[in-house]
């Protein structure tokens, strides 16, 4: 409905305003985040997502995460929502096209500092980045996924060692998660088993899982398709701080195993498919 009704190209043109001015009210904030919160709900229906590409939102929402003005947090968030899943790959590469890695990758290497008025917290600032990269190695082909996976070689290998950076400080936030499921489990009367199961896999999630599933997507897949000095750089660091390839090949296969109701059914199997591919190759 939003998009036939040219609703897209409307909130891009509301929101193109805030790309180098501050809401100056705290309704004028609540009213930029609102229109953030709209485009990101109306992304989630794939037509819209091209209606997107098509009225140039990639390049604006890149422009807003330069500028370093409040915009900044919501844009991530419609990055990370247009680009995610099997619908996102046109916007991937556009993505790509348009230098949005120089954009993006600054981002990861460094999660800016917390201000009076910032709207994400570190680990949703960290979680929307990591997701983007991710939707674009999944989705990237030929010359844009070369471009992408030369990013993790720059500067010694700096985007690997900020990688493994993140999946120590998520493992460390999910163990954490794990003693307190542990100690409740002592503490509850036996239930419903299955029911119990799918309340502790969310309460994971929360606490650190979701990103640290796509910390170590982004690992698998760097070091599989990129040259072997990823991969000597990752064992490296783990070996130095007692960590294990087989802390990330568990983390994936049991994000493969978990996969739900994203995309279709074909598209989950093959997902899935792949994802175990590369913890073989790992």
């Amino acid at each position: 409905m939003l998009g036939d009704l040219e609703g897209i190209d409307v909130i891009l043109q509301q929101l193109a305003f805030y790309k180098r001015h501050d809401p100056t009210s705290n309704e004028e904030h609540e009213m930029m985040e609102n229109l953030f919160n709209c485009l990101c709900s109306s992304l989630m229906y794939a037509p819209n997502r091209e209606r997107f590409l098509r009225g140039e939102g990639l390049q604006l929402m890149n422009l807003m995460l330069r500028e370093k003005k409040l915009s900044r947090n919501g844009s991530l968030k419609v990055l990370d929502h247009a680009m995610s899943g099997p619908d996102g790959k046109e916007n991937c590469n556009k993505f790509v096209d348009i230098l949005g890695l120089r954009t993006i990758f600054p981002l990861f290497m460094k999660t800016p500092k917390k201000n009076r008025r910032r709207i994400l917290t570190t680990e949703e600032h960290e979680e929307h980045v990591v997701s983007i990269i991710a939707s674009m190695l999944r989705n990237c082909r030929g010359p844009q996924r070369q471009r992408l996976l030369s990013k993790f070689t720059e500067n010694d290998h700096e985007k690997v060692d900020r990688l493994l950076e993140l999946h120590f400080k998520y493992l460390e936030k999910v163990e954490e998660v794990d003693l307190e499921i542990d100690r409740d489990r002592r503490d509850l009367d036996e239930g419903d088993e299955d029911a119990e199961e799918e309340r502790n896999y969310l309460r994971r999630l929360e606490g650190g899982l979701f990103t640290l599933q796509l910390v170590d997507y982004i690992l698998l897949e760097v070091c599989t398709g990129g040259p072997s000095t990823i991969k000597q750089r990752v064992t490296q660091i783990l070996n130095l701080r007692g960590g294990s390839l087989k802390t990330i090949r568990h983390v994936m296969r049991e994000y493969a195993g978990n996969l739900g109701d994203a995309g279709d059914t074909e598209w989950r199997e093959l997902e899935q498919q792949h994802i175990l591919q590369l913890v073989d190759k790992f």
